[in-house]
């Protein structure tokens, strides 16, 4: 598992909406500037976690996005499979986006990988975003 730009950024922008835990919007603009990540690719990240119900976005002089969930309800597992999918090293041990690869001829590998995947997932899935604020 590599993280990509995407995945990071969702996580920054998702941890400064929960350091912001109210009812009010908070604006792409403050989002992008207490995080360091370009409008641009902010946008397209906000409008993918919107889609997969992770926030609320309102529009208007006071819009902006807040969280859909609570803190404690998002998992980091749940947003890197968003944005970068499998978990696992290799697609041929993930459990949700398997595909055959050419380790699979030796056991052995696949062994090595699969504990790997079951040690980063375990991790991912247990983080919340309140318990990394």
């Amino acid at each position: 598992m590599k993280l990509t730009s995407r995945s990071e950024y969702a996580l920054l922008a998702l941890l400064c909406l929960a350091r912001h835990n109210t009812e009010a919007f908070i604006s792409g603009e403050t989002i992008a500037q207490e995080q360091g990540i370009p409008p641009k690719f902010l946008q397209q990240i906000l409008f993918a976690l919107k889609r997969s119900r992770y926030v609320h976005s309102s529009k208007g002089q006071h819009g902006g996005y807040r969280l859909a969930r609570r803190p404690e309800e998002i998992t980091l597992a749940e947003i890197v499979r968003l944005f970068d999918g499998a978990l696992a090293p290799t697609e041929s041990v993930s459990k949700y986006f398997y595909e055959s690869t050419p380790i699979e001829r030796e056991e052995g590998l696949l062994n090595v990988f699969r504990a790997i995947r079951d040690h980063v997932a375990e991790k991912l899935e247990k983080t919340t975003l309140a318990d990394v604020m």
